[in-house]
């Protein structure tokens, strides 16, 4: 479905129809240099469970116009816009890796609006690597390379990865390096943390290399009250590598 948010076509793929003003919905954030079709082995389950399900692309990715939004907090106030076009006075947020701090950054600053939050592959800060960096300026093909390799863990199929790479190339010129460097750039993470004041989830990959399990210490800790679920086996791109259990956990805070 398509929704005007600052004057532009938003893309928002939705599960669950239309439960009235009251319904309990979920709304989904993608991670870098991808779209809302991450969320697809998750968003069903979800629905079926009782929830509305809304996995949106954000500005410049997927279906969606504009420019990629240059920081974390622009993104997080976009998010608050959506909602307004979705008619939606509260949402829980489900956002994964940059989607996460989106998700947390709307959850301190805009808390009337966020029912639950679950980050999912998440650490804060979220630091990338310069090797990344350089290659998705250049736009180098080599940047999709190394997040695919480095984001899924040694058992994914091949076919887990080569649907990633994929999605990864699918994305416009400039996107994943605006992305990246939103992420680096995000410095106010832990501070937003202890402001948080909903129910909170944390899921992380057990062989996560890009956000480590132990990298999410400083998190953890800022957080007031969070659960952590920790998926066995899984990396970074959980949705795809661990859905089912990703889906239980999720349950349990929504």
């Amino acid at each position: 479905m398509k929704f005007q948010v600052d004057e532009l076509m938003t893309h928002c793929h939705i599960i669950g129809g239309d439960q009235g003003p009251e319904r309990q919905s979920v709304l989904f954030i993608h991670g870098a240099g991808q779209d809302h079709s991450v969320w697809r082995p998750i968003a069903q389950q979800i629905a079926d469970r009782g929830y509305q399900a809304i996995a949106m692309d954000l500005p410049a990715h997927g279906a969606s116009e504009g420019d990629p939004l240059a920081s974390i907090e622009a993104m997080a106030d976009w998010v608050v816009r959506l909602l307004d076009a979705l008619s939606l006075e509260r949402a829980s947020l489900c956002g994964h890796s940059m989607g996460s701090l989106v998700a947390l950054d709307c959850a301190a600053r805009h808390s009337q609006r966020v029912a639950a939050l679950a980050m999912v592959g998440t650490t804060a800060p979220m630091p990338v690597a310069d090797t990344i960096l350089d290659a998705a300026k250049a736009d180098d093909p080599a940047a999709f390379e190394m997040l695919t390799q480095w984001g899924h863990s040694l058992t994914a199929s091949q076919d887990l990865r080569d649907a990633t790479l994929q999605l990864f190339k699918q994305s416009r010129p400039g996107v994943l390096f605006a992305d990246m460097r939103a992420c680096n750039d995000y410095a106010a993470g832990l501070e937003r943390a202890a402001a948080v004041n909903c129910p909170t989830l944390l899921v992380l990959g057990e062989v996560d290399l890009l956000t480590p399990v132990g990298s999410t210490q400083n998190l953890q800790s800022s957080l007031p009250s969070a659960k952590i679920s920790v998926l066995t086996g899984a990396g970074h791109m959980m949705m795809s590598e661990a859905p089912a259990a990703l889906v239980d956990a999720l349950d349990e805070i929504l």
